[in-house]
């Protein structure tokens, strides 16, 4: 803050730690011409983050070409020069009142009050050591929806993140405390978010996991909110979900049902953020975009309000969020999802991989046939294009395999779609297994 005030420009820093979602709202809310958001997000606490949003046309979308190399440039002659002290500072900057925040949660609230009694809900809540907690309980209260039992030891923010490896719900054991307070209290569902709240995990009861309890992926939660923006947008004009294109293609059969227009775009919400008609995007590492008219960016708390919202509703039909899945499916077709992720300590080796693909590309993923590759390093005009390549198997099945923007990690994410759940499953489990082979014999 004392940086850009002592560049001339008039700034505003918010009041108080408070998740990234709420600084993509208060750019467009304040009319800013940028936001700036430092944070760790869902990685390691040595890691910090710079997230960059822009106003005017962009509508707090976050920056793309040339916004993005014409600040790497600047960084770089800063760093070039070696001395950020001869830099002009002033104290000059505005601290914004809490009509910011309270602006953000009316905002919020507004996206699924409850139903009139809607009492019985018994749900579980974690901020993963994070700054979503003071912002969603407000939120539940403003919205009508009961508070959710906590898991206390990762409620209030703690840079160290003590009780987890990784802060992100995705990680192996990030989310047993959770469920933990979850099988105590006999809950119906867990909420959890990353460290800024710009994510959100979903975990129902599930007898058949070794836990009792099963994290639902992002594509499932996505279908499920995706499903919900289209019932409310038909006979809309021009009204469009959008995804990435490693998500599922089930969004696009739910986009077809209805009659809305569909968009598969490149990782990240800078670029779903910007598609044309966007009434709902998302993308399946547990990002979701549900109020684009309030924030253009994956926003965990409107995220957890919409699944309050749904799961209230299938309350009042004594149903499940499990039951609203196996509603999803028969409407629009039974889609899995799965994905193989290996993390690098040599980035190197990623790079091996995706040239040895390249050059010695594969013919199928044990017995599945491949019918066709692309490389989108190649795209044709109007495609998204970078370093993915891309499978379509003969039974109708995709693998995707690109390195991954954020961390160091090649990620394949397979998807199959089925006459029945388990039959879905199941060809992903299959290919899963294949995957894993090859990439050992690439690696």
């Amino acid at each position: 803050a004392e940086l850009f005030a002592g560049a001339g420009l008039r700034t505003i820093l918010l009041p108080r730690l408070l998740p990234t979602p709420v600084l993509a709202f208060a750019v467009r809310h304040l009319k800013a011409d940028a936001g700036v958001m430092v944070t760790a997000s869902h990685n390691p606490p040595n890691d910090n983050g710079y997230k960059v949003y822009l106003g005017g046309a962009d509508q707090g979308s976050q920056i793309v070409a040339p916004a993005d190399a014409e600040i790497a440039a600047h960084i770089q002659r800063v760093a070039d020069a070696a001395d950020v002290s001869a830099l002009p500072r002033s104290t000059s900057y505005e601290t914004a009142s809490e009509a910011v925040v309270d602006a953000y949660v009316a905002a919020t609230a507004a996206v699924a009050p409850a139903p009139a009694g809607t009492s019985g809900l018994r749900w579980v809540y974690t901020a993963m050591h994070g700054v979503g907690w003071e912002t969603l309980s407000k939120i539940v209260t403003a919205a009508g929806y009961p508070q959710p039992m906590v898991v206390s030891e990762q409620l209030e923010p703690d840079a160290t993140f003590r009780t987890v490896s990784f802060p992100n719900p995705e990680e192996p054991g990030a989310m047993d405390l959770s469920v933990a307070r979850a099988r105590r209290v006999q809950a119906d569902f867990i909420l959890a978010n990353d460290p800024d709240a710009d994510r959100l995990a979903v975990a129902i009861p599930d007898a058949t996991a070794e836990s009792g309890w099963r994290r639902l992926t992002g594509n499932e939660v996505g279908l499920l909110l995706g499903a919900r923006a289209a019932r409310a947008a038909v006979g809309m004009p021009g009204a469009a979900l959008a995804c990435s294109l490693v998500s599922s293609p089930g969004l696009a059969a739910v986009a077809a049902h209805h009659g809305l227009d569909f968009h598969e775009t490149l990782t990240g919400f800078k670029w779903i953020s910007r598609a044309p008609g966007l009434v709902f995007g998302f993308e399946e590492a547990l990002g979701y975009l549900v109020n684009p008219e309030t924030v253009r960016d994956k926003d965990g708390i409107s995220a957890a309000v919409a699944i309050l919202g749904l799961a209230a509703d299938a309350h009042e039909r004594h149903l499940s969020l499990a039951d609203l899945l196996v509603e999803l499916g028969d409407t629009y077709g039974h889609f899995a999802s799965g994905q193989v992720s290996v993390r690098v300590d040599d980035l190197s080796v990623i790079d091996s991989v995706m040239l040895s693909l390249r050059t010695l590309p594969p013919t199928q993923f044990g017995g599945h046939t491949i019918a066709s590759a692309e490389d989108l390093l190649h795209a044709g005009d109007g495609q998204p294009s970078g370093d993915v390549l891309r499978y379509r198997l003969a039974d109708g099945s995709r693998i995707i395999v690109r390195p991954s923007g954020t961390e160091p990690k090649l990620k394949v994410y397979i998807d199959a779609r089925g006459e029945s759940a388990d039959q879905a499953a199941a060809t992903v489990g299959e290919l899963e297994t294949a995957v894993r082979t090859l990439l050992d014999e690439r690696s």
